[in-house]
């Protein structure tokens, strides 16, 4: 917020927060809703795209859109990006896990380790790794629909790669790295974030899955790429429901979203999506979970 508001505030737009629960009334007046640090809806998904739902029905804008949320919002997704041409990671589809399909993933991928993770998740939370040696018990289940994958020896190697775009447009990169003893590199567990600069290659790669999305006019994408062994970059995910855009590692984060919110204002957006007639301005709102 403290990256946005300044930068928006420049641009005549006033940022305010309102909690996504909020009441419908407290969106009256509203010319754009702002997704952003929702972090609880994978917990309440049905309840969350209900709200989207009745905002679409007031016809109150939403960046972005619902029917990208909708669509977003089950890792599913990753097996569609696949279909169009995006490398993933081999990934197994499950209604749910117990220790048998652990083992059979280890066989199908031909690897001693797999991570295990929900369909509708984020934040690495619900997540296991497993290694033949440490298996779950005989009665463990996941409890969900959930997707195994082999794990990926370069995200302790070379981290993750992040790709920030803003109205489509490259933006800036992050490269994060687990802590020690760790895999995730989220700073819940320790991780840590720096800029990076991508080749022209890796960046390519990461425009690539933005060309496979089947949406226009997005805005914003952030796209986290992982090596795989061949040194192809791989997507693990392509976040466009609230994903935390690291303003420390892209200093003009704030000044292009204001100016690509500003062009849809006055319809002149990248791919001439319709403006807002009249004279609301109110750039309202960030969501966030209090």
């Amino acid at each position: 917020m403290a990256a946005l508001r300044p930068a928006f505030a420049a641009a005549g737009l006033e940022l305010v927060e309102i909690d996504w629960r909020a009441p419908l009334a407290a969106f009256d007046g509203v010319a754009l809703v702002l997704l952003g640090t929702a972090w609880d809806y994978q917990d309440h998904p049905e309840e969350f795209l209900a709200q989207l739902d009745l905002l679409e029905e007031r016809k109150i804008r939403v960046c972005n859109p619902p029917e990208v949320v909708r669509w977003n919002a089950d890792k599913r997704y990753l097996r569609e990006l696949g279909e169009r041409g995006a490398t993933i990671v081999p990934t197994l589809w499950l209604g749910d896990a117990g220790r048998d399909d652990v083992l059979a993933a280890m066989d199908e991928f031909r690897t001693d380790r797999v991570v295990v993770k929900r369909q509708v998740g984020a934040g690495g939370l619900g997540q296991h790794s497993f290694t033949r040696e440490t298996l779950p018990d005989a009665a463990w289940r996941m409890g969900r629909a959930c997707m195994i994958q082999p794990f990926l020896p370069s995200i302790l190697e070379e981290g993750e790669y992040t790709f920030v775009f803003i109205d489509s447009m490259f933006c800036h990169g992050v490269l994060k790295r687990a802590a020690q003893g760790e895999y995730r590199v989220q700073s819940l567990y320790g991780g840590s974030e720096s800029g990076y600069t991508p080749s022209h290659a890796d960046l390519g790669r990461a425009e690539a899955v933005r060309d496979a999305l089947p949406f226009d006019d997005l805005l914003y994408c952030r796209i986290d790429m992982i090596r795989l062994q061949s040194g192809d970059l791989a997507v693990m995910e392509a976040e466009m429901i609230e994903p935390y855009l690291y303003p420390e590692q892209g200093p003009e984060l704030g000044e292009r979203l204001a100016r690509a919110i500003r062009a849809r204002f006055s319809g002149e957006s990248r791919h001439g999506g319709q403006g807002f007639s009249g004279n609301r301005r109110r750039c309202r709102n960030w969501w966030a979970c209090r």
